[in-house]
C-alpha cells in the first residue's frame, strides 16, 4: 500500500464503510452487492486483455464474447433480480459498453410494458433466450429528439393483414441504434402508423430484420454498422433501411393503441401511456451520471493524494498535490456532486417503479410530473457529469490524459448522455413547458403537488417584478435548510420570469411556438434552477436518514459546499432576485474555503465509500494500492508498438529517406 493512501485513510474522521452502507441502501445490499461483483473479480473467465490495446473489431468482439459469458454466468450463479443483473454486469464491463446493452434494456422493457398478453408470451421468452436479440430503432438521420419529425412508415394492408415498413428518404434511414450492425435480429422499430389512409402518428413495431438461423438481413432490410465513433468501440451503433417490408399484424405493440384485422384504429386511453421507456431510461441516466462521475473522482482524488509536485514552501519536500487549494477547488465540489447525484439516483429510481405500479392501478396523476423531472434531471446531471469527469482529467495533469488513468474512456462512454434519449436543451424545454403549465395552472387557484408546489405561493410572484429591496431571504448561509428556500425561490423566480415573458409575447398577438421560442433561454434558465432546487432539496432530505454523528458531519459538510459551490457559481440569479445581500456572497466563497479545509483529511476516505474495485474503475492512476507508476510503466510495455524494437515503418520509410540525404 502506497504511504500516502495509508495516511490518508488512518486520517479520516468517519468509518467509510458506513457511507457505503448509506449509499447502497443498507449494510445486508452492500453485502451482497459484494457478493454479486465478487462472482466476477475471481472468475478467470474474466480476466481479458485490456481492449486499450486492441482495434476496434476485436474491442467488439471481445465485448461479444463478455456479454455471451455475461449470461451464462449469471444463468449458472442463478441471478435474476434486477438489480443484481445490475451489479453483476456493471463489474464485468467497467468503462466498456455492451453490445447488448440495448437487448436488456430498452428492447425488454418495450415487450415489458407494450406487449399485450398473448405478444409478451411470445416474444418474452425468445427475448429471454437470446434467440430474438432486440435494439430500440427510433433515431434516424434526418431527425433524433423531435419524434414528430421521424420519417419511417408503416402503412397498414388489411389484405393481407400486414405492415409495410419503408424508409421513404435518406433521412428517414434509422441511424445510431446500439447493437444493430452486427448483433441484433430485432428490432423495436417507431415509424409513422397509416391505417385507412390516415397517419395515426408514431407507432411501435417488433421487427425482424436478420434471419434467427443463419443471422444474414432479411430481403427488403439493409443494415451495418455506421462506422467509428469518438467512443462506444466495443458497441455496434448501426443504420436501418426499409423497401417494402411487411411484418404481421401482430408486430404492432397493441397493449395501448390498436389495428383492428380490417384497419380499424383504436387510440390508446392516454398518450401518457408511452412515456413509461423513456421515463425509465432517463432515470437510468441520473443514476449512471452519479456513478461515472464518482469513478472519475475517485481516480483523481487518490492521484492526488499519491502524486507530489511543486513546493508550497522553497526548500521543502514536494507535497501532495491535494495539499494545493486550487486541486481541492477544483475536485471537492465534484466530488460533492457526485454524493448528491447518487441521492437523486435512488430518488428517481425509487419514484419511477413506485409510479410505476400507479400507472398499471390506471393512476396517471402523477407521470407528467416524473416524466418532465426526469427529462429535467437526465439533462441537468450529464451536463454537470460531463465537464466534471473532464475536470476530473485535467485535475490529474499530463497522466490523466493517458488510456491507463481511466478517465478518458468514462468521459467517452458517458458524455453521449448529453444527446441520447433527448438533446439535452431539449430536455430542458420539456420540464420548462411543465413549469409553464404548472405555473398557469396555479394562477387559476389549482393546487400544485410535487416538486413544483412552491409555485402555490403567490407571493413568489413578486420576486418576478423586483428584488426584495436589500432585504436578503438567506439569514445563515450555513444553514442548509435556508439554503433549500434560497434554491427554491430562485427556481420559482426564474420560472415565473420566464413564465411571465411567455405570456406577454402571446398577449401581443404571437403565435404559441413563436413566443416559446422567442423566450426559449430564459425557459431552460429556469428549468435548470428547477432542477438544481430539487438535487439541493433531496441532498438535504437525506441528511435526515443519516444517523451516524460522524457520517451525518462529513455529508453535511458537502451538502454545504454543493449548496454554496452552486449559489457562487450562479450568483447572478440569487443577487438579482434579492435573495442574496453581496456582503453574503463573499461570506459564502470564504465558507467554501474553509469546507475543502473540512473535506481535505477525509477526501480519500470518501472517494473509497463509493466502493469501486479496481475492477470497475480500470485505472492505474486511481488503483486502491496508490501504486501508481511502476504499474503505469508495466501497462505501458504492452504496447503492440512495444513488440519489436525497430519497427517495420523505419525499414519502409526512414531509412530510405536517410539513404538519400
Amino acid at each position: 500500500m502506497n504511504p500516502d493512501l495509508s495516511r490518508e485513510r488512518a486520517a479520516a474522521s468517519f468509518n467509510p464503510e458506513t457511507i457505503t452502507h448509506i449509499l447502497d441502501g443498507a449494510p445486508e445490499r452492500t453485502r451482497r452487492r459484494r457478493e454479486i461483483e465478487s462472482l466476477v473479480i475471481n472468475d478467470p473467465d474474466f480476466q481479458h486483455e485490456d481492449p486499450n490495446f486492441l482495434s476496434r473489431s476485436e474491442r467488439y468482439e471481445l465485448a461479444i464474447k463478455k456479454s455471451a459469458k455475461m449470461v451464462e454466468k449469471m444463468r449458472q450463479h442463478g441471478i435474476a433480480d434486477p438489480e443484481e443483473i445490475f451489479w453483476f454486469k456493471r463489474t464485468c464491463l467497467g468503462s466498456q459498453t455492451d453490445p447488448l446493452g440495448l437487448h436488456n434494456s430498452m428492447f425488454t422493457n418495450m415487450l415489458t410494458t407494450q406487449c399485450t398478453e398473448s405478444q409478451a408470451e411470445k416474444w418474452l421468452p425468445l427475448a429471454s433466450r437470446l434467440q430474438a436479440i432486440g435494439t430500440y430503432a427510433q433515431t434516424e438521420l434526418g431527425h433524433g429528439t423531435h419524434l414528430r419529425g421521424l420519417e419511417t412508415t408503416a402503412t397498414y394492408d388489411p389484405s393481407t393483414q400486414e405492415f409495410i415498413l419503408n424508409s421513404p428518404t435518406v433521412s428517414s434511414i434509422k441511424w445510431w441504434p446500439g447493437g444493430l450492425g452486427k448483433t441484433s435480429n430485432h428490432a423495436v422499430v417507431l415509424a409513422q402508423l397509416y391505417t385507412q389512409g390516415v397517419c395515426r402518428g408514431l407507432h411501435a413495431f417488433i421487427v425482424p430484420i436478420r434471419q434467427m438461423s443463419t443471422h444474414e438481413p432479411l430481403p427488403g432490410v439493409t443494415v451495418g454498422d455506421i462506422g467509428p465513433k469518438f467512443g462506444y468501440d466495443e458497441t455496434d451503433n448501426g443504420f436501418l433501411k426499409f423497401d417494402k417490408f411487411r411484418i404481421p399484424r401482430e408486430n404492432m405493440l397493441m397493449k395501448f393503441a390498436q389495428v383492428k384485422p380490417d384497419g380499424t384504429y383504436v387510440k390508446p386511453l392516454s398518450d401518457k401511456l408511452t412515456y413509461g421507456t423513456m421515463v425509465f431510461i432517463r432515470s437510468m441516466i441520473v443514476g449512471d451520471s452519479a456513478r461515472s462521475l464518482s469513478r472519475a473522482c475517485t481516480i483523481a482524488v487518490r492521484y492526488s493524494a499519491v502524486r507530489h509536485q511543486s513546493e508550497i514552501r522553497p526548500g521543502e519536500p514536494e507535497p501532495q498535490i491535494l495539499d494545493f487549494q486550487t486541486q481541492q477547488y477544483k475536485l471537492f465540489p465534484l466530488l460533492a456532486t457526485a454524493y448528491a447525484f447518487q441521492f437523486v439516483g435512488s430518488y428517481m429510481s425509487e419514484t419511477y417503479h413506485r409510479i410505476t405500479g400507479d400507472i398499471q392501478q390506471g393512476n396517471l396523476n402523477e407521470l407528467p410530473e416524473l416524466h418532465a423531472l426526469s427529462a429535467g434531471l437526465k439533462a441537468f446531471t450529464t451536463w454537470v457529469a460531463s465537464s466534471g469527469i473532464e475536470e476530473c482529467r485535467m485535475a490529474c495533469g499530463g497522466h490523466g490524459y493517458s488510456r491507463s488513468s481511466g478517465i478518458p474512456d468514462i468521459y467517452v462512454t458517458f458524455t453521449p448522455a448529453c444527446t441520447y434519449e433527448g438533446e439535452n436543451t431539449v430536455m430542458m424545454l420539456q420540464t420548462a413547458r411543465f413549469l409553464f403549465k404548472s405555473y398557469t395552472a396555479a394562477l387559476s387557484g389549482e393546487r400544485l403537488e410535487g416538486m413544483v408546489s412552491y409555485l402555490n405561493d403567490v407571493s413568489l410572484q413578486r420576486l418576478q417584478a423586483q428584488p426584495l429591496a436589500g432585504r436578503a431571504l438567506v439569514t445563515d448561509i450555513n444553514d442548509v435548510g435556508s439554503l433549500v428556500e434560497a434554491y427554491k425561490q430562485r427556481a420559482a423566480w426564474l420560472v415565473v420570469a420566464a413564465s411571465k415573458n411567455v405570456q406577454a409575447d402571446l398577449k401581443r398577438g404571437k403565435r404559441k411556438e413563436d413566443a416559446w421560442n422567442k423566450n426559449s433561454v430564459d425557459l431552460v434558465r429556469a428549468s435548470n434552477a428547477h432542477c438544481h432546487y430539487v438535487v439541493v432539496k433531496l441532498f438535504v432530505d437525506k441528511l435526515s436518514d443519516v444517523l451516524d454523528v460522524a457520517a451525518h458531519r462529513i455529508l453535511g459538510s458537502l451538502c454545504l459546499l454543493y449548496a454554496l459551490h452552486g449559489i457562487t457559481r450562479n450568483s447572478g440569479d440569487f443577487l438579482q432576485a434579492g435573495l442574496l445581500a453581496s456582503s453574503q456572497l463573499d461570506l459564502a466563497q470564504q465558507r467554501i474555503k474553509d469546507l475543502l479545509g473540512v473535506i481535505r483529511p477525509n477526501a480519500v476516505a470518501l472517494v473509497d465509500a463509493f466502493d469501486y474495485s479496481d475492477t470497475q474503475l480500470g485505472s492505474v492512476l486511481g488503483r486502491y494500492d496508490g501504486n501508481v507508476y511502476e504499474n503505469m510503466f508495466e501497462w505501458a510495455k504492452k504496447s503492440p508498438l512495444n513488440k519489436t524494437q525497430v519497427h517495420e515503418s523505419f525499414h519502409k520509410y526512414l531509412k530510405p529517406l536517410q539513404s538519400k540525404l
